[in-house]
Parts: C-alpha cells; structure tokens; sequence
C-alpha cells in the first residue's frame, strides 16, 4: 500500500498525479488524511481523504509519500502520528519513503537524510539538504536513492509518480503506464 499524506496545504498536482499514475500501475493507494476527512490544498482544491493518518499501520513493502506545499508540510511536521510513519518509513528496511519539492526538506530538518544521499527538492531549498550531508542532484526530476525516492517539484510530479511505479513494481511497469500516459521519455 501507497500512503500519501495530506496536510492543509498540500501541493495537489504532486499529490494526485502520484495516486493517479500509481493507480493506473494497479498499486492500492491510500490519500490519508492528517486533522480530518477533507483536506484543502495549497490551490484551494478540497480532497477526502481515504483513511486517517491516526489508522495507518504500516507493513513490509509499503510506501509513504510526502508531497510538498510548505503547508502540507507544516501539518506533516505538526502532526505526530504523521512523523512516526515519517520515521518509520525512513528506518524500516523492508520500506519505503518518497518526498518531493519542499517535503525533502522535512526529511533533512528531522534529521532523516542518510549522509551522502543524492536527492533532489524544490529549487532554492537545497541548502537545507546540504546542511544535513545529503547531495543535491537538481539537474534530475526525480532521484531514487535505496528506497528514498526524492521530486524537485510540481513540474516533475509525473517523473516522480513514474518513479514510485519503477520502485514498486519495476521498469516495465513504468514503460507501460509512462506509454498510456503519452508522457515523452
């Protein structure tokens, strides 16, 4: 199961084009909410949430996705059930962890970032990955490093979902859905 977390403020286009390209590859989604059922974007976009992120019990193979909006991430940040999935996605080897544009950053601030990670966030906020050892590799869309899979932003939402759909069920898999999609290579 995917979890995409979803804070008051949250970045839709990252966050519904990963369920959407996820889904398309037959990956159960979870959107999970954090304060409640509807949750309002950074674009005043309200979506309902799946589950409650207070609900989420993670297991093996499992994916916790972060998307940016500085507000979704403050209510990630803010929530504690939502940093102990954080945390334990980051620590769970049999796990994976995925943030994009000002989430990575949540990653770097909480002290998550493995030293010399290659990732990649919103331009202009890559001192924060840098303070926390982490290399910024700004000139990619989307960077997957072990099972950290970073996204540099809104623009690079498709890169990123497609990303998630190789991590999870391979390269093909992503061919197939990157095809359907009439995304250019």
């Amino acid at each position: 199961m995917v979890y995409i977390l979803l804070g008051s403020g949250f970045e839709e286009a990252e966050a519904l084009a990963a369920a959407d390209v996820l889904r398309r590859a037959d990956i159960p989604v979870s959107l999970t909410g954090i304060g409640g059922e509807m949750v309002t974007g950074s674009h005043g976009i309200t979506v309902r949430a799946d589950a409650a992120v207070e609900l989420v019990a993670l297991s093996a193979g499992d994916m916790v996705v972060l998307p940016g909006g500085l507000g979704g991430v403050a209510s990630i940040e803010g929530s504690q059930p939502a940093m102990a999935l954080v945390r334990q996605a980051a620590d769970g080897p049999e796990l994976w962890l995925a943030a994009i544009c000002a989430a990575p950053t949540l990653l770097a601030r909480a002290g998550l970032l493995p030293k010399g990670v290659s990732c990649v966030c919103y331009p202009g906020m890559e001192g924060e990955l840098v303070r926390a050892g982490a290399v910024p590799a700004m000139d990619r869309p989307a960077v997957t490093e072990g099972r950290l899979i970073t996204g540099r932003g809104p623009g690079a939402a498709f890169d990123f979902a497609l990303a998630l759909v190789e991590a999870l069920k391979g390269p093909e898999a992503a061919a197939q859905v990157r095809a359907a999609l009439h995304y250019p290579v």
